[in-house]
């Protein structure tokens, strides 16, 4: 598909609209852990500013559902922007009340101004009309750099579109980018092409699994997810994450792939725990022997060898969630292990989701990755097979 290009836009010492991914993680104090979506946005910014634009940047930060809580505020990411830009960054009070009204309107060309957190607006997850205006009404150009949230039909995502002809919008460097990845990985990806879909449920991926059958040559599964599919075959998984309401699921996605001739790989030996805790007791054991109360909370060694094996004649590799529960050191042996190979790997390696390019950060491998996406929910999507609400209105027709 072709979007809308931001270099087809008559720009120069306009104001522009842009709505980016801010929603970065923070530690207890609320510093920024990971700036990575800030800078991700930073092309198309300054794309903007060297045209002496009047930039307006928009975006939310977590779930305040509709109320201004301290916590959500866009303090430290003003501060974050103003770092990397090198540039005085504004931030106003409110979203769309008479401080960002009148700081969008004062607003000269190279400046920047940073509305408040957009949903601390009710109306911005309900895709708003009259919130949708009042943003509109601030610029005279829209630009889509927020991939992250483009599977949203949210007021500054979606429904802002509507007061934009196709002159006057266009997706960003960021959005534009992984449109393009994507669309290229799902329709000509370079064969033979393995999928590690993991993550703790199945329900949450059930769509993209069923797609992703029909497009790749080898789909390895690890995660909380794995437990499912290994009840249906049979298996006692003691006290391990289970989706018992979709069994039938995991059978149709396992039958599928054998009627399509896609190498389906679970794994053959996880670490056992007796308890959901980083102090709990654990130990190797064959997916056919978890004690009775244990849970699973990582693959074993074996898994590990075994994946290696399966994945060390791809050409094209796409990760999506981890192998266990990364975030405890004592069950993240085997996602880590994973990220060193797929990163050494020749292959062209995707990771989407957000807690998968956490974890390539975190093992310290993140810059042998081919291509790392800031979306989560969206990534999965467009794994889907789905046209996203925010890119969808930016589609050249």
């Amino acid at each position: 598909m072709e979007l809308l290009n931001i270099k087809n836009l008559d720009l120069a010492g306009k104001k522009v609209f842009i709505r980016c991914d801010f929603n970065v993680p923070m530690d207890e104090f609320g510093n920024i852990s990971d700036d990575r979506r800030i800078r991700s946005a930073l092309s198309t910014i300054n794309f903007c500013l060297d045209q002496n634009c009047a930039v307006i940047l928009a975006s939310h930060l977590g779930r305040p559902k509709g109320k201004v809580v301290e916590k959500y505020s866009l303090v430290s990411v003003a501060r974050r922007v103003k770092h990397l830009l090198k540039r005085e960054v504004i931030l106003s009070k409110d979203v769309v009340g008479s401080d960002a009204i009148e700081k969008a309107k004062s607003l000269k060309p190279s400046e920047v101004l940073l509305l408040e957190n957009l949903r601390y607006e009710a109306g911005e997850t309900e895709n708003n009309k009259e919130l949708s205006e009042k943003l509109a009404s601030m610029a005279d150009f829209y630009i889509n750099d927020a991939f992250g949230v483009s599977h949203r039909a949210h007021s500054s995502v979606e429904g802002i579109t509507c007061f934009f002809d196709e002159k006057h919008k266009a997706a960003g460097f960021l959005l534009q980018k992984e449109i393009e990845f994507f669309s290229k990985l799902i329709e000509k990806p370079v064969r033979p092409f393995a999928a590690i879909i993991g993550g703790s449920k199945i329900s949450g991926k059930l769509e993209a699994l069923t797609n992703l059958l029909t497009r790749v040559d080898k789909i390895i599964i690890g995660g909380g997810m794995a437990f499912t599919f290994l009840k249906q075959m049979g298996y006692d998984i003691g006290a391990s994450l289970v989706e018992d309401d979709l069994l039938e699921d995991a059978q149709h996605i396992m039958d599928e792939a054998k009627r399509l001739g896609v190498k389906f790989y679970l794994p053959v030996d996880v670490v056992a725990a007796e308890k959901f805790s980083e102090d709990s007791i654990s130990k190797l054991v064959p997916v056919q022997e978890i004690p009775s109360g244990w849970m699973g909370l990582d693959i074993g060694p074996a898994t590990v060898r075994l994946y290696r094996e399966v994945l060390s004649d791809v050409q094209t590799v796409l990760w999506n969630g981890p192998m266990g529960v990364y975030e405890m050191d004592k069950f993240a042996r085997g996602s880590n292990k994973i990220a060193h190979f797929v990163a050494d790997s020749y292959a062209t390696t995707v990771v989407g989701g957000g807690d998968t390019a956490d974890l390539v950060q975190k093992v310290g491998v993140d810059e042998e990755i081919s291509f790392i996406s800031t979306g989560g929910g969206a990534t999965l999507e467009l794994l889907e097979g789905k046209i996203l609400p925010g890119v969808a209105p930016l589609i050249v027709k």
